[in-house]
């Protein structure tokens, strides 16, 4: 029986004995486990703080990086205006150059056609003056059937006077129209009078500056076109530009082909209808000369570019035609041949 309790007692010790153990074992095991992941903590706040402060810096290197860029790009935008500024200072020049050019080339052809009719005044008052000498003559010895044929002589020369007259009036009003500044408004023009006249002034401009050269002219103009809606400086300062260009290509192949080469410069025009229900022209102005090459005369048309040598081009006729004719709502093309030819044609709304 003492046996039987004492056993029973040992089992009881022997249980709490166990139970301590494995309480002490979970306990040391909780206690491991959660200094582990005390130090997995402090390690994960250290390597986020180490994180933290290199994402710093590299913030702080970002900014300064961004700070010097944004320097740079503003000095870079500051140099970009400045260019632009100067860029369109000496566009500016080179326009009003162009334009000078234009105005120069009218003007010696100016100077020239109005020779002609001024000419024409002298001469013919000097043969009046010598006929109202006679006629005074006649009269004092009778003959009044002599002095009737002195004065009709008179009369028809007076009218000469005052038709050639008349002619240098209209060319100094047309000087003064390409001199003045313009309102940019439109006004109902007779086309194939500006272009026959501007043709004039071109072809004696281009002799006034060289006295050897020579062309034939072709012209041939279409009656029914009547006056179309245009500004006519402006038109005029294109057909001046494609006619001295046209000048030149003949002048240019003269000197390389000067025997059997005839330079011919054909200028027409004809009533079209470029648009459904609008009725048009169109101006054609060609030449015999070298034609343009097929590797730039897809740059013809751009500012600046020019085949002729250095201070003869400002490379800005043919652009500011361009923009010229679409202002006034048509078209500037080019038809060539290299070696043979050029035609330059302006299609022109009537209205």
């Amino acid at each position: 029986m003492q046996l039987l309790e004492l056993n029973i007692e040992y089992r009881v010790i022997f249980g709490i004995s166990v139970m301590v153990l494995l309480f002490a074992v979970f306990l040391i095991v909780f206690i491991t486990s959660q200094r582990k992941k005390l130090q997995y903590h402090k390690e994960l706040h250290a390597l986020h703080e180490e994180q933290q402060q290199h994402l710093t810096q590299h913030n702080v290197l970002l900014e300064k990086r961004v700070l010097e860029r944004t320097a740079e790009l503003q000095q870079q935008k500051e140099e970009a205006q400045t260019s632009l500024k100067e860029l369109r200072a000496a566009q500016l020049q080179l326009v009003q150059k162009e334009k000078m050019a234009s105005l120069g080339e009218i003007t010696a052809g100016i100077a020239h056609e109005i020779q002609n009719p001024l000419n024409f005044v002298n001469n013919f008052s000097e043969v009046n003056g010598e006929l109202l000498e006679e006629l005074e003559r006649e009269l004092k010895s009778g003959k009044k059937e002599e002095a009737i044929a002195l004065a009709a002589d008179i009369k028809c020369n007076l009218e000469k006077i005052r038709h050639h007259g008349l002619r240098a009036d209209s060319i100094v009003k047309g000087m003064l129209e390409h001199s003045r500044v313009h309102s940019g408004q439109k006004e109902l023009t007779e086309i194939n009078i500006l272009v026959d006249e501007t043709l004039r002034l071109s072809y004696h401009g281009r002799r006034a500056k060289d006295k050897f050269f020579n062309a034939a002219l072709e012209t041939s103009f279409d009656e029914s076109i009547g006056k179309i809606e245009i500004i006519p400086q402006e038109i005029g300062r294109v057909l001046i530009n494609l006619f001295n260009n046209a000048f030149y290509a003949v002048a240019e192949k003269k000197k390389l082909q000067a025997v059997g080469y005839e330079a011919k410069v054909l200028v027409s025009t004809k009533a079209v209808a470029p648009l459904p229900g609008e009725g048009g022209v169109v101006i054609c102005v060609k030449d015999n000369g070298n034609g343009i090459s097929k590797k730039i005369v897809d740059k013809i048309f751009q500012p600046f570019f020019t085949t002729k040598p250095t201070g003869e081009g400002t490379g800005l006729g043919l652009s500011l035609s361009y923009d010229i004719i679409k202002a006034h709502g048509g078209e500037l093309k080019v038809e060539t041949k290299d070696g043979e030819f050029a035609a330059f044609l302006i299609f022109l709304p009537k209205h």
